[in-house]
């Protein structure tokens, strides 16, 4: 099938039918096959509530009983619809799933309210789009079945197989086989399939990286459509090629996204201005076009270890990319900046610039290790010696914005990525503020830290001005921890003495426990636990608080629109504003307006644009471009994490059978979990394994007791542990605790018969 019901309803209008034969011509259905498969669906939809059918044509129906959402399963059977509002996780229970698979978006209604311990339930009324059309299985025979064995046991269904696929059995499972889905089930019938290719399960890291391509569905992308390019508009361009621009080179892998330059001006009274540049990517296609609409299906730039599969096609990365020396098009905002870091003034401007430096983290290193007045410039800065006071400042200014954001309660953690060569790029973080709700620690003296903090402020500038003049903007939005969370974490440090301050309210702060937490042998443990507690950052409609940035009015990325199309979304409104955008109300108006910066504010009450400009942007945002690509980031994060996790058990592979010292990250009534540095890989020491005494879990202090020897495993205790077996497909590794010989276990076996009804999970 052509189409999903997520496309049919983003084809459609509250307000405005459509006939069905413009519906055929936008989902370019033209065989009478797709035409009755297309009467099919929107008949169900109509049983759904979802559309109306008119003489004049078909109408969407916003029923606020059906809440979108994307399921999330787990390989015990339990189900959960996480609303794309943000609002509170749904139960669905098996037979109300009603064929749906894990990661599928849903329309669900609740069917019971959730109580004060209790989420609330839910049935799965439809299924907009599908998430698995094809999966990494083994082929397993039963009976007189050829079946499709699912390796994400978080998919809780056989596929069933021709047996033209037997040829694929493979007793050693030595590898694995793609399987493309051909009818997912409905009704009584079940899913069927067929086994597209085969795949290596050590074939190495190239064999590992098509492995995991292919299990989120990442390897068969869409070619980008070969469309014109527009140049970027001469008139009303910003000539700044005098000023000093410096490039930040932060990654290495090929097809890496195209970064900002940063200029900076000293001012008078010890006040800055910090010029930041995007490159001109939006001036120079349409929104709404073939290209725009390519992009935004792809919603992001995925590192992918040494590489990267980029966002933008490659005939715009050219034409976009800075180079040292040439002079090119780009979009400025004059930051103006007092001593201490705050933001009083902004204004945007469409620019040319000339780059005339590259700064590499090499360079850093250089700057930090050189002495204040040596004469020498180390052979790592030769090329930049004319630039390098202008870097110094750069520095400077980086770290008291590092400051002001601490400050404001934005939360750096100190978990990076592990230092494994496969995962190359994915081991510096974006210099944005991520999805998480927390920042990696960098120091402000490095490549990703300094432009971090420049490209933060411009972010929350350009938040505020669409804000202040409501224009239909992608805002990123990050609430502050819930309080109850944050507490439980306070006291399971309190738990393990850890001394801290609370607040006069008697509540925590994420930002005190990660100071608290940051002086402490136990930090990694309790940091990853802060790490859980925090709230993601998310696209919406509407402005609001972003924690993490600092942020108390309004946050709106644009200066990378190579990495997140939301990036690319707002310049191309920003663009807009600057070259459409009406600066006084009537031509006969003698006075205008600056709408390029933050003087506007409060004075216009007019349209800055026209209701054929607006249109485009706010369909868009009304038909769910904000879920889709909060949506659409989330699964990309799934693929990195399972990126990470095959590279970490690929590390710990020939360690099998090898004591190593670790330390506990987790604590359950099941067992605990250790971390084996270097790779930082996370494995199980099950409750049954500990055979020296009977433990218990006790939940308030969160650690395991022993019951008759009152040895305790807790969250950052170091111990010794046998790496007993590696499943690098399933990311999961089984370990075994090393007992100091003199615990005395002498009858405990016995102990353990007489009181094994109370044996903990």
């Amino acid at each position: 099938m052509k189409f999903t019901v997520a496309d049919l309803l983003d084809q459609l209008s509250a307000d405005e039918c459509l006939q069905i034969s413009k519906l055929e011509k936008a989902l370019g259905l033209s065989t009478k096959t797709d035409k009755e498969q297309l009467r099919i669906g929107l008949d169900a939809m109509v049983r759904l509530d979802l559309v109306s059918e008119k003489e004049a044509g078909l109408l969407r129906h916003d029923n606020p009983a059906l809440i979108p959402a994307r399921l999330r399963c787990s390989s015990k059977g339990f189900c959960f619809a996480l609303r794309d509002d943000g609002g509170e996780d749904i139960y669905i229970r098996d037979h109300q799933l009603n064929h749906a698979w894990n990661g599928d978006r849903v329309l669900v209604r609740i069917t019971r309210e959730g109580g004060r311990r209790r989420s609330p339930e839910g049935g799965v009324q439809c299924i907009l789009q599908r998430k698995t059309s094809s999966l990494l299985a083994q082929v397993e025979q039963q009976d007189e079945r050829l079946l499709a064995i699912p390796l994400d046991d978080r998919l809780l269904t056989t596929v069933e197989l021709p047996a033209t696929d037997a040829a694929h059995l493979d007793p050693a499972q030595d590898s694995v086989v793609e399987v493309q889905i051909d009818r997912f089930p409905v009704g009584q019938f079940g899913p069927l399939g067929h086994v597209a290719r085969q795949l290596p399960v050590r074939g190495g890291a190239a064999a590992d990286l098509d492995l995991l391509l292919t299990k989120h569905l990442l390897h068969e992308r869409p070619a980008a459509p070969k469309t014109t390019l527009r140049s970027p508009q001469e008139k009303g361009r910003n000539d700044l090629t005098a000023l000093p621009a410096l490039l930040l080179e932060c990654w290495a892998g090929e097809e890496a996204p195209i970064l900002p330059a940063l200029s900076l001006e000293a001012l008078d009274e010890g006040r800055w201005r910090l010029w930041v540049h995007s490159p001109s990517v939006a001036e120079r296609f349409s929104l709404g076009g073939v290209l725009d609409n390519w992009m935004r299906d792809q919603g992001d730039a995925v590192a992918t270890g040494q590489g990267w599969l980029p966002l933008l096609s490659a005939p715009l990365t050219k034409a976009a990319t800075f180079q040292i020396s040439k002079a090119q098009d780009a979009l400025s905002v004059a930051l103006e900046l007092d001593g201490e870091g705050n933001l009083e003034h902004y204004r945007f401007c469409l620019s040319r610039i000339l780059p005339t430096a590259r700064v590499t983290q090499a360079a850093f290193e250089a700057l930090a290790e050189r002495k204040p007045k040596a004469r020498t410039v180390p052979a790592a800065l030769k090329a930049l010696k004319d630039q390098l006071p202008l870097l110094e400042q750069l520095v400077a200014l980086a770290i008291l914005l590092r400051q002001r954001r601490l400050s404001a309660g934005s939360i750096d953690l100190n978990l990076p990525m592990p230092p494994l060569e496969q995962l190359g790029d994915l081991q510096v973080p974006a210099p944005e503020a991520p999805r998480q709700g927390w920042l990696v620690e960098r120091p402000a003296s490095d490549t990703c830290g300094l432009l971090r903090e420049t490209v933060l402020v411009a972010h929350r500038a350009l938040g505020r001005h669409l804000a202040a003049l409501r224009l239909p903007a992608l805002f990123t939005v990050n609430p502050a921890a819930d309080p109850d969370e944050i507490n439980e974490v306070a006291k399971d440090a309190l738990a393990l003495e850890i001394p801290m301050e609370l607040s006069l309210d008697g509540n925590a702060s994420a930002a005190e426990l990660a100071a608290a937490f940051a002086a402490t042998d136990r930090q990694r443990a309790l940091q990853q636990q802060l790490r859980d507690s925090l709230k993601p950052a998310l696209y919406a409609n509407e402005a609001g608080a972003h924690a993490l940035a600092g942020e108390t009015e309004a946050f709106a990325p644009w200066t990378c629109p190579s990495l997140h199309y939301a990036d690319l979304w707002n310049q191309q409104l920003l663009v807009t504003l600057l070259s459409e955008g009406k600066d006084r109300p009537t031509v006969r108006h003698k006075t205008s307006a600056d709408i390029a910066g933050d003087s506007c504010h409060g004075t216009i009450d007019w349209s800055l644009l026209a209701p054929s400009q607006l249109t485009p942007y706010e369909q868009a945002l009304q038909h769910g471009l904000a879920q889709r690509l909060n949506s659409r980031q989330g699964l990309l994060q799934e693929f990195q994490d399972d990126l990470l996790a095959m590279a970490q058990a690929r590390h710990a592979e020939p360690l099998v059978g090898q004591i190593m010292p670790g330390v506990i990250s987790g604590v359950q009534s099941y067992g605990f979990f250790v971390e084996v540095p270097p790779s930082n890989v996370e494995g199980l020491v099950h409750v049954s394994s500990l055979k020296d005494d009977w433990y218990e879990y006790r939940s308030r202090q969160n650690r395991l007791v022993g019951r008759k020897f009152r040895r305790t495993f807790m969250v950052g205790d170091s111990v010794e542990v046998e790496i007993q077996k590696v499943d690098a497909l399933r990311h999961q590794i089984d370990l075994a605790v090393v007992l100091p010989e003199s615990t005395g276990a002498e009858g405990f076996e016995a102990e353990a018969d007489f009181e094994s009804d109370s044996e903990a999970d």
